[in-house]
């Protein structure tokens, strides 16, 4: 029995050595992305299928909660522009079991929430792109820029949304936020830029939401960054209900 303990202690220690030399070898911090293979986004939403359904020039954005093994646990799209309801239907069904590129914090995959837009082009070659940010000025520029993404757990306080339950009818909202993170995942300064619908309570919910997280930075060309930036945070009716169930 003695010898069997110390085996078992023996393989304990090189199991825990082995984690913590996995642990080293990631990078503090990446961002869940894209990734690739056929269960990549990129590669999920039928652009021909589009085409022939009459889908013209347009963008939808989408934030997604990514588990840390990648998976989309939980997506909403939002803001789609006059004319995109074939494309904002075909992202809301090809995300649902899309696979990303989990993110890492302090070296340990972690989930977060990943934000983007997806622009269609219906020209002589028809094809999407996809940004993971839904900031204007980055989006005009089609900028390598990915946007900070709130992280749960660990040193975050960031759990998810609230909705606003002392509303008297559920109504889908969008918050956009100025969001100043650090290139350590840092928040320096947060403020509301625009509540849409105004008066019910969604910015003063955003503000204290997001303001709670630490995050993934921002990635610029490939590398952590400082950033300021626009962060549009979607309530939809379905947050609601949930709210209600938790009370």
């Amino acid at each position: 029995m003695r010898e069997l303990m110390r085996l078992f202690a023996v393989a304990l220690c090189a199991s825990v050595v082995v984690t913590v030399a996995e642990a080293q070898d990631r990078p503090q911090f990446r961002p869940a992305v894209l990734g690739s293979g056929p269960d990549s986004l990129i590669n999920r939403i039928d652009v021909d299928a589009l085409i022939k359904a009459g889908q013209k020039d347009g963008a939808v954005m989408f934030s997604s909660l990514v588990s840390k093994t990648g998976a989309v646990v939980q997506s909403r799209t939002f803001r789609g522009m006059p004319g995109t309801a074939l494309l904002e239907e075909e992202l809301r069904k090809k995300l649902a079991d899309a696979k990303f590129a989990p993110a890492i914090y302090n070296h340990q995959p972690v989930d977060v929430i990943l934000s983007g837009t997806v622009i269609f082009f219906s020209d002589a070659k028809p094809h999407v792109r996809i940004f993971l940010n839904q900031d204007p000025n980055e989006l005009k520029a089609e900028a390598d820029f990915i946007a900070p993404q709130p992280v749960f757990g660990g040193d975050s306080g960031f759990t998810g949304l609230d909705y606003p339950t002392e509303i008297p009818v559920p109504v889908s909202a969008v918050v956009d936020l100025g969001l100043n993170v650090d290139a350590t995942g840092r928040l320096r300064d947060l403020r509301v830029i625009a509540e849409e619908p105004p008066l019910l309570g969604f910015a003063e919910l955003a503000r204290r939401d997001i303001g709670a997280a630490k995050f993934i930075p921002a990635f610029r060309d490939g590398d952590a960054t400082q950033s300021n930036t626009v962060y549009s945070v979607s309530y939809q009716p379905a947050d609601w209900a949930a709210s209600l169930e938790q009370q």
